[in-house]
């Protein structure tokens, strides 16, 4: 198999594993914060291995890369901590859905720190993404999907909307590294991730289930590490676009999880809403154009 099928064939896989990423959360019943301590620590262990293996350890780093890195794994953290306490308020369809305005997020980002051009296309897109995001907000999911109150819905939403917001500001301050392999930056965000997590967590009375254990192994090895791996080797082999035509496949797998693992049904209106999303997200991240072209005649 030649670089661009292997490629092809990391990033599926990395999509459809993060697909069901809601449904594991959820399933496993344990802590968010617990889950996320964990994920970071066994992320780490996992990480320390692949950099290994790629010969990405360096030998030293400035203190710039070290800040930039750090304050990356913040964002990062924060990202992990809005999106999955999003899933038991909104839904995991529903927050995916919300959680895909991040480009437009990054466009703004990009504006204000690297001075990028936004074009009334993007413009457009984000008009119609932001639409897609006010749909969502007002139908609120059917009774036999969910039983939470209203205020409950619209903070998931929201935390949904934050999330997005930090990846984007993650994605920003890992355009600052430069050079630095991308490896080495995911292990020095769950090593971050660990350490502000830390206070927070319950390491006084471990678990001693197998099952816990088990899934605090597979967040951070699977979910993370292995993720992380096929993810950065996809984006090394792959055009632009094709990364980002296939990364649509992330929401896609998570809204058919959500539906036949939890029996989600969106309402008409959600669906409506969660199209504009995915299409606006997808026609600006792949440069569609909303212009008519014009055509000739032959001479």
């Amino acid at each position: 198999m030649n670089n661009k099928t292997i490629g092809t064939l990391q990033m599926m896989a990395a999509m459809l594993i993060s697909g069901t990423i809601g449904w594991f959360v959820v399933y496993s019943g344990q802590p968010v914060i617990q889950l996320l301590f964990w994920r970071c620590v066994f992320g780490a262990a996992t990480l320390v291995g692949v950099c290994a293996l790629t010969g990405s350890l360096p030998g030293k780093l400035s203190l710039r890369q070290i800040g930039w890195a750090a304050l990356g794994g913040v964002a990062i953290v924060l990202n992990w901590l809005l999106i999955f306490a999003s899933f038991s308020r909104a839904s995991i369809s529903v927050a995916i859905a919300v959680y895909n305005t991040q480009p437009f997020m990054l466009i703004g980002l990009g504006a204000i720190f690297f001075s990028e051009r936004i074009t009334a296309t993007k413009l457009t897109w984000l008009g119609i993404a932001f639409a897609g995001v006010l749909l969502i907000v007002q139908a609120r999911p059917s009774a036999a999907a969910y039983a939470g109150p209203d205020t409950e819905y619209i903070v998931g939403v929201l935390m949904a909307l934050g999330a997005a917001f930090f990846y984007a500001v993650a994605a920003i301050v890992t355009k600052k590294l430069g050079d630095m392999p991308p490896h080495l930056i995911a292990l020095i965000h769950v090593c971050v991730g660990a350490l502000m997590i830390a206070p927070f967590s319950d390491l006084t009375n471990l678990p001693t289930g197998y099952r816990v254990w088990a899934d605090f192994v597979v967040m951070g090895a699977v979910y993370t590490g292995l993720v992380f791996a096929l993810l950065y080797g996809a984006i090394q082999k792959l055009p632009t676009h094709s990364v980002g035509a296939l990364s649509f496949l992330y929401p896609i797998v998570a809204m058919v999880v959500d539906f036949v693992a939890f029996d989600h049904r969106l309402k008409p209106l959600q669906l409506v809403g969660s199209a504009a999303i995915l299409v606006a997200a997808a026609g600006m991240t792949l440069g569609w154009s909303l212009q008519r072209t014009k055509a000739f005649p032959q001479p």
